[in-house]
């Protein structure tokens, strides 16, 4: 059993937390050819031509495992947090300058780490200048372990493309329904009942808000990972 970070967005913590988000899509990296064969973890790209041929051959085989994991691995989640630290510069010799670093000192000094989906945010300042310590948002990517709140189990892992989704799947990605009417949430617009949305155009909404307004349409290959979240 392997555990691996995974960085969600605000909203998708928000699903994970009341339960309604078991499922997530990531980009295969890199993207298969066309005709390619996907068997559980890895595939074979498939016919292709050699520099030095007009003919078809078939490629090498090719294992391509998810980077996320496969089922009975673990995957700690990463949001947007609020650590309790200072700022202070330190020389680095890659870019020959002094850069701004920060020191994670939440724990040591007894605090908690808080969360950008709370409802109860810290106060936090926007310069770096002072060396006393002070709440500071973080971004998830800087996220420690002993930070994380949320850890997910995975229970499958297959490939698709991303436009295959269904709309129990779509609900799955944990898509939120809006309060009135029925329908689900344009994540495209700031008044989420000015469209009237099925589950997979809210997923595609979703998706283009993360990905930029040409991911839908390049339909590529993704993984599709399951999970369930651990007490």
């Amino acid at each position: 059993m392997k555990e691996r970070p995974i960085l969600f967005s605000g909203p998708m913590v928000r699903a994970l937390r009341d339960g309604s988000k078991t499922q997530t899509r990531r980009v295969v990296k890199p993207q298969p050819i066309e005709n390619a064969r996907f068997v559980g973890g890895y595939y074979v790209p498939g016919p292709k031509r050699t520099e030095n041929s007009k003919i078809a051959v078939e490629a090498p085989y090719v294992h391509l495992t998810c980077p996320y994991g496969q089922p009975g691995d673990r995957l700690a989640v990463r949001e947007t947090f609020y650590a309790w630290g200072r700022w202070e510069t330190r020389y680095s010799a890659k870019k020959g300058r002094d850069e701004w670093h920060f020191v994670d000192m939440t724990l040591e000094c007894g605090r908690s780490y808080a969360y950008d989906t709370d409802e109860d945010t810290p106060m936090i300042v926007t310069r770096r200048s002072t060396v006393v310590p002070l709440w500071w948002r973080r971004p998830a990517i800087f996220m420690p372990r002993a930070a994380s709140r949320i850890t997910l189990e995975i229970t499958r892992v297959r490939v698709e493309r991303l436009q295959d989704i269904s709309s129990r799947d779509a609900i799955a990605e944990g898509i939120e329904a809006c309060p009135i009417g029925g329908e689900w949430r344009n994540y495209l617009d700031s008044a989420p009942n000015r469209d009237a949305l099925t589950p997979r155009v809210s997923f595609r909404s979703l998706w283009e808000s993360i990905n930029g307004p040409d991911s839908w349409a390049a339909n590529p290959w993704v993984w599709r990972v399951e999970f369930r979240r651990l007490p």
